[in-house]
């Protein structure tokens, strides 16, 4: 999976170039050689890349992502109760701090498919802003993921229905705490709520579906030899990761 973040300043870091996610489910399918290869690819590129690891909802995971090099962890207790995400969220974020890493953590619950996590719409639930500052400040977190009618996957046929009040409100309030805003669920978005989401504090954007979309229309066809059928499927993500990377604000930032 790969996301993008428009221009935005944390501390000492710039958050304005592609990011490469590494899922709980890719995790488990490639293990420690994924992750290696992801950090040497990164490494090896003409730009600036991060990884991240995505979605940790086990806690044993995480802390094996935190020996592995990953620039980023996303702690995810969005499926426990208020108190005890703070307490699984506070664990993680003490100790990837000490190791100079970012922390990103999700308060309510989105619902969809990402990989092999799925959340019902009955689970769903909404970032609370009476809780957001106590989240925020018992966490020590860098970023927060926000629930605010954004879903993983596809949007019903009637489209995104995004509660700009409420991110208006919970950018107030993180914009005092020097936490940025994360928006999964970005595939499908429309200019208008994208830039609307920006000047309410979204500082990075995870786009999963445009990109595996293209990446599975490439192999409907297949041309050639294995070597030249990969060849096409990066080609067709590198379209849509650039033209997300124009439209999120990041393109030209390296």
């Amino acid at each position: 999976m790969t996301y993008m973040c428009p221009t935005a300043k944390i501390g000492t870091q710039f958050l304005q170039y592609p990011m490469a996610l590494v899922h709980p489910g890719a995790f488990k399918q490639g293990g420690v050689t994924l992750v290696a290869c992801c950090i040497s690819a990164a490494e090896q590129a003409s730009v600036p890349i991060t990884v991240h690891f995505d979605h940790g909802t086990s806690k044993q995971e995480l802390l094996e992502s935190l020996e592995l090099g990953f620039d980023s962890v996303m702690v995810d207790g969005s499926h426990l109760p208020f108190k005890d995400n703070i307490s699984y969220t506070k664990h993680i974020s003490n100790l990837a701090h000490l190791r100079d890493m970012l922390v990103e953590a999700e308060l309510g619950r989105l619902s969809g498919t990402e990989d092999d996590l799925t959340v019902e719409d009955y689970e769903a639930k909404l970032t609370d802003i009476n809780q957001a500052e106590e989240f925020i400040v018992e966490t020590g977190i860098d970023a927060l993921a926000v629930c605010i009618g954004n879903v993983h996957g596809k949007y019903p046929a009637s489209g995104p229905n995004l509660k700009l009040d409420l991110l208006k409100d919970l950018y107030a309030l993180s914009s005092k705490k020097r936490v940025f805003l994360v928006l999964h669920g970005a595939s499908g978005l429309s200019k208008e709520l994208v830039k609307g989401c920006i000047e309410h504090g979204v500082r990075k954007f995870n786009v999963n579906t445009e990109v595996r979309k293209a990446y599975m229309e490439s192999l409907s066809s297949p041309k050639g030899d294995l070597v030249h059928v990969m060849a096409s499927t990066i080609e067709a993500m590198k379209a849509v990761v650039a033209e997300k990377m124009h439209l999120f604000g990041s393109a030209g930032k390296a």
